[in-house]
């Protein structure tokens, strides 16, 4: 199994699997393959597995994770591994001319990328690709071994090729109704405490809701209450971001009655908990809105900041039901317009 697998991905990529399970042991199943053939078919029983193919030839990534979770028990362990975007980018034959690199990676962008997740391009994608060198972000791949029953534990990256180190955890959620378009609904906490789906402009890499515990775990929150140093943000996500105009389709929420102009973010049921119980009470009497106080208000955009603006906006909502949103929405707009009032 050594020769094996330093032959094949090197000898860093052996050191790095074997901190982590025994390569040589009865019960680890180490292969290279893009179909779940050999795992469903194994004969005895295993409590670690290793696939050296990439991620990015496999056809039916979910249905193969699925395949591998099958063939463990809780605290099993998976390794994988998958070449990222940025990688994929670096490595490129015309990587040392500038111009032609950007039209050709932006082409294979389009077609490895897009292609994929669009209705319809898809199967001209798998016609002609068969689902190999598909272009993959960190994120969208560890979110898809999240969802599909994993705990990520680690990863490194060795000669442009990154190593994703798993513990079966749970069963798979099955999830088949997985969003991939530019418009796509987040689960968030609304009045009462009722969940409530809350559409966005995309900023994010697919799969990428099913890691924020790991996100939250790694680097913790950032000043602004949002995850600190998220890599599953995209670069266009961080402009949208920015400029709030990811929450344009947010509009669809406020005709449909679950959201207002002005009010409380809505926030997901992890950053609810984490809040002062309070605040928790407050935030479950009203609806929550596109327009948070802290803009209305000028304040800093850190966690105290925005918290002690939610405090204030809701107490004043309790005393004056009527005006408040009113007066905060005009003093939102005035902050926006004329002293450029930005997101965090």
């Amino acid at each position: 199994m050594k020769e094996h697998i330093i032959n094949k991905s090197g000898e860093e990529t052996y050191s790095f699997i074997s901190h982590y399970l025994d390569p040589e042991s009865k019960k680890t199943l180490i292969i290279s393959t893009t179909n779940d053939f050999n795992i469903t078919n194994y004969p005895g029983d295993l409590n670690s597995i290793v696939n050296l193919s990439k991620v990015n030839n496999i056809r039916y990534i979910n249905k193969f994770f699925e395949k591998v979770n099958a063939k463990l028990i809780n605290g099993d362990v998976f390794i994988c591994c998958f070449e990222t975007i940025a990688s994929r980018k670096e490595r490129h034959r015309l990587g040392n001319i500038p111009i032609l690199k950007n039209i050709w990676f932006g082409a294979e962008f389009v077609f490895l990328r897009m292609f994929p997740k669009i209705w319809g391009l898809k199967k001209i994608y798998f016609l002609v690709t068969r689902g190999r060198n598909r272009l993959l972000s960190k994120a969208e791949v560890m979110g898809r071994l999240v969802s599909c029953g994993f705990s990520i534990e680690a990863s490194e990256a060795f000669n442009g090729i990154t190593y994703a180190v798993c513990k079966k955890i749970k069963e798979p959620v099955f999830n088949m109704g997985a969003s991939y378009g530019p418009i796509f609904k987040m689960q968030r906490v609304g009045k009462n405490g009722k969940t409530i789906g809350v559409y966005k402009f995309r900023t994010m890499h697919p799969y990428a809701e099913y890691l924020q515990d790991y996100v939250l775990n790694l680097n913790g929150y950032a000043d602004s209450g949002k995850p600190k140093d998220d890599f599953r943000l995209t670069p266009w996500g961080r402009f949208l971001r920015r400029y709030w105009l990811d929450e344009l389709p947010q509009l669809i929420n406020v005709c449909k009655g679950e959201l207002k102009l002005v009010g409380v973010r809505p926030i997901s049921e992890r950053y609810f908990q984490d809040i002062p119980k309070d605040l928790q009470v407050l935030r479950s009497k009203f609806k929550p809105g596109c327009i948070p106080p802290y803009v209305a208000l000028n304040r800093k955009s850190d966690v105290a900041s925005v918290l002690q603006s939610e405090r204030e906006y809701l107490q004043e909502k309790i005393k004056r039901a009527y005006t408040t949103d009113t007066r905060f929405f005009f003093k939102a707009i005035f902050n926006i317009v004329f002293k450029r009032k930005r997101s965090a």
